[in-house]
């Protein structure tokens, strides 16, 4: 916890500027595609700090920049109404993924994520359309929303197959953004929850991380700005570049 309370003082020069930058481009990305955030900080901060230093730090912006694209569309009370069997489900499997965390190898889970992220990533570039049949989102919602939760008590990425099933609905591109706004805001949560209730999460950690919200928000801000001069066909293509570096960047860590 030193190290972290360290870099945050401005006596580090070059680590804060740094550091602010990374968050800077991470909140972009996010503010872009509506993802990425986690990934692309944690992948730079490790240059300056350890992975589980880097993972406190971006407790506090990752849960306002998700909140924060969350609101930034219109009422959201038509999609709670929607999905609440998919949220409910990421909570119990964020819990249910905790207790199992100690018998599962982290690294392995990552490494299968990434390869599923890259696989979907691939064919959404080489427009493989996804469908779901009209009756089959009832029944499928809570699946996905435990698959993902348990994914998310592994690795910390709330992507895999929430987006996919998301994407899969037809939602246009402010929708989809909004959606996964609402489903990694309640990740965010039941993943720190479970943490908390593990004694993994402290409030020293949670407050070293605020200096990094003006940089992420202000890279979200910057992102969502680019989102809206997007076309579509682009929107998409970034959609699924960006889906394809998160996966590439598991197996590589993995690998590595």
């Amino acid at each position: 916890m030193e190290n972290i309370l360290t870099l945050v003082s401005l006596d580090t020069g070059p680590h804060f500027l740094a550091t602010c930058l990374i968050f800077l481009l991470a909140g972009a990305v996010k503010g872009a595609i509506g993802l990425g955030l986690p990934t692309v900080a944690v992948g730079m901060l490790s240059l300056l700090m350890s992975p589980m230093e880097a993972a406190a730090l971006l407790i506090v912006p990752s849960f306002f920049t998700n909140i924060w694209q969350l609101l930034a569309g219109p009422d959201f009370s038509g999609l709670l109404r929607r999905f609440w069997t998919m949220l409910l489900g990421v909570c119990v499997g964020t819990f249910a993924g905790a207790a199992l965390f100690a018998q599962v190898h982290a690294g392995w889970a990552a490494a299968g994520l990434g390869l599923a992220l890259m696989a979907y990533a691939l064919m959404g570039l080489a427009s493989v359309h996804w469908q779901l049949a009209g009756g089959a989102e009832r029944w499928l919602a809570p699946v996905i929303g435990a698959v993902t939760g348990m994914l998310t008590s592994f690795t910390g990425v709330f992507v895999i197959p929430a987006v996919p099933f998301l994407q899969a609905l037809g939602l246009n591109k402010d929708e989809l953004v909004q959606a996964m706004g609402l489903a990694f805001t309640v990740s965010t949560i039941a993943l720190a929850a479970s943490l908390a209730y593990a004694g993994a999460l402290h409030a020293e950690s949670a407050g070293a991380s605020f200096f990094a919200l003006l940089p992420s928000m202000t890279g979200m801000l910057l992102g969502q700005w680019l989102r809206r001069r997007m076309n579509a066909v682009l929107f998409r293509r970034c959609f699924f570049a960006g889906l394809l570096a998160l996966g590439g960047h598991f197996v590589w860590h993995f690998f590595a």
